[in-house]
């Protein structure tokens, strides 16, 4: 029987991911030196390990060649799709804001809005909810652009630390949502290969509590790294982590 198939997002989440799947067991070794492969084994498993970009992972688990995927829910928000989204990973979080210059009223008068974004599904489904008529300008680039040269009243986008905002004179005046890494799973993979794919997720799942409980430990305990980790045997929290609760 051919490997479980598991598409990764390159980049952050790609080492986020295998990370996660080291820390649960799994030889990653190949993975960790790709070379310019993208199609990699995983010694001690019957998996194999697919990198491709975002909208891609989707495409793949949807059309059954790969198995399972690691995305962005904001990639599943902006391109839907017809899968099962099994887990929140906890990991990769950002926000989706909304940002207009600094300074500037979004709401006054009663003009209608020009939002410029590279997440037009998002943005429309975000002011669709509050009622209200707007014109989405698609933006491949930086979106920041826009409201600098004139062609948007605002952007929707995704935020993380604000610097780049506040480097070009916007600022965020709603939050739309939070957005992190979901597991995602071919339906008709769920059905064939049930008990290797539920076995699986059951050990993701087991990984994302008991990094929540670490974080939340830390938090209420105020623990140094050294008490973390005579507390806990399995560290699976990162120095991201620990900047986090600090």
């Amino acid at each position: 029987m051919r490997p479980i198939r598991i598409a990764l997002t390159k980049g952050r989440l790609e080492e986020k991911s295998i990370e996660m799947f080291e820390q649960l067991g799994y030889d990653c070794s190949e993975v960790r030196n790709k070379g310019r492969r993208l199609v990699l084994p995983i010694k001690n498993a019957n998996i194999e390990i697919i990198l491709a970009k975002a909208a891609d992972v989707i495409t793949y688990v949807e059309n059954g060649v790969c198995d399972l995927g690691v995305v962005g829910k904001d990639t599943i928000m902006e391109n839907g799709g017809t899968f099962y989204e099994v887990a929140d990973l906890g990991f990769g979080r950002c926000r989706f804001a909304l940002a207009v210059p600094a300074g500037a009223d979004f709401y006054a008068g009663y003009h209608t809005r020009c939002i410029a974004s590279k997440y037009v599904n998002v943005t429309r489904n975000y002011f669709e909810k509050k009622n209200m008529d707007v014109d989405i300008v698609k933006i491949e680039g930086s979106v920041e652009l826009a409201p600098i040269l004139g062609l948007s009243d605002a952007i929707v986008d995704i935020v993380e630390t604000g610097t780049t905002l506040k480097e070009n004179g916007l600022v965020v005046a709603e939050e739309v949502c939070q957005v992190s890494a979901r597991m995602i799973v071919n339906i008709a993979s769920m059905k064939l290969r049930k008990t290797e794919i539920n076995e699986l997720i059951t050990q993701v799942e087991s990984y994302v509590q008991e990094r929540e409980a670490q974080k939340k430990a830390m938090e209420e305990y105020g623990w140094g790294v050294d008490e973390f980790r005579a507390v806990f045997r399995n560290n699976y929290l990162d120095e991201e982590d620990v900047e986090d609760v600090d």
